[in-house]
């Protein structure tokens, strides 16, 4: 993928972020900045702190110690645990995207494929019903859903048609910054590669910036910019994915590395 340019101001500064529930299980120490338009992967072995950093980054799990400052559309920097909770919500519900492994963790089951997508347009808002209806036609194209589906509900959908759902669901605010836990995780491979060129797509047609987990070194080659290695809860790598993926530095990324080129 293309490297976009390094603006002055990043849109995302993480700095000193430590939560931890034992001895290197968490993440600790952790910094880096997120600029406009970049994808960077996390990557790692289980329980290495991946999901942990992830869910400091979704306003769900708060940090013991550190900042996690967004620039915002209106031109402010916000922290994102010193801000008022309104503030905060509004800014997850408007600026940010949170794409979850299991679709059926980021929809609402009990209502239709065009409700799902409408519901976060109606968070910021939007109340006209047939505006609503028109939006989700178009954004169930956008992912490759037939839009005479709309009124079906999410049950009804194979395991990659509600996974492009939520992506649907995620990106109708047109957030700036979006959160993918192993957004492919689960699903045939068929499905994957389908699944992976429809977010590559997106992503440079929106200018999307991503933080993505996977433990897929494929996928982060494929849709990542930059990569960060985690090990036991600590970042023992960075830098632009090829450079890491073809001469790894670290001992523990030349053994991830390695693990994946061996048959």
């Amino acid at each position: 993928m293309k490297i976009p340019s390094v603006e002055a101001e990043p849109l995302l500064h993480v700095e000193g972020v430590n939560k931890l529930y034992g001895i290197n299980r968490g993440c600790q120490e952790i910094d880096f900045n997120l600029y406009a338009g970049e994808v960077l992967g996390i990557v790692g072995e289980s329980g290495s702190g991946k999901s942990t950093l992830l869910n400091c980054l979704s306003g769900d799990v708060p940090p013991d110690c550190g900042q996690i400052v967004v620039a915002s559309s209106v031109g402010d920097k916000v922290d994102l645990y010193q801000a008022s909770e309104s503030r905060r919500r509004l800014l997850m519900r408007s600026e940010f995207g949170i794409v979850k492994q299991n679709p059926r963790d980021g929809l609402r089951l009990q209502v239709s494929a065009g409700a799902n997508i409408g519901e976060r347009l109606m968070a910021i808002g939007e109340r006209h019903y047939s505006r609503l209806r028109d939006v989700g036609i178009d954004w169930m194209s956008q992912v490759e859903l037939d839009p005479e589906r709309i009124d079906d509900f999410p049950e009804t959908f194979s395991g990659g048609m509600q996974q492009r759902l939520q992506i649907a669901r995620v990106l109708v605010t047109q957030p700036r910054l979006v959160l993918m836990d192993e957004p492919t995780g689960g699903l045939d491979v068929s499905v994957q590669a389908k699944l992976l060129d429809l977010i590559r797509s997106l992503v440079s047609e929106l200018n999307l910036s991503v933080v993505m987990v996977t433990h897929d070194l494929a996928v982060a080659r494929l849709l990542c910019h930059r990569l960060i290695v985690m090990k036991k809860s600590r970042i023992v790598e960075t830098g632009l994915t090829d450079q890491i993926l073809d001469d790894p530095q670290h001992s523990y990324t030349q053994l991830l590395v390695s693990s994946v080129l061996t048959p």
